[in-house]
C-alpha cells in the first residue's frame, strides 16, 4: 500500500475507520506527507489489529469512498 492509496478523500476513510475501531483519535489519523507508515503503526497499537488488518480496513474504506 502506498500514499496514493491511502491519500484519496482521507477525511471520509478516516470516518470509516473510526466506526471500525472508535479508540481512534484525530491525532491518530493524522496523515501527513510521508507519514502513511506512522498512521500504520499508531493505527495497530491502539486497536491491537495487525498491520495486514490495518491495511486491509484501509484499503476497504478507500475503495468505498472513492467510488460512492
Amino acid at each position: 500500500m502506498n500514499t496514493l492509496e491511502i491519500k484519496g478523500d482521507w477525511n471520509i476513510t478516516k470516518g470509516k475507520l473510526k466506526q471500525k475501531w472508535a479508540q481512534l483519535t484525530d491525532d491518530d489519523l493524522k496523515l501527513a506527507e510521508g507519514k502513511h507508515e506512522e498512521v500504520l503503526g499508531r493505527i495497530q497499537k491502539r486497536t491491537g489489529e495487525t498491520r495486514e488488518a490495518v491495511e486491509k480496513a484501509i484499503k476497504e474504506a478507500t475503495a468505498t469512498s472513492c467510488c460512492s
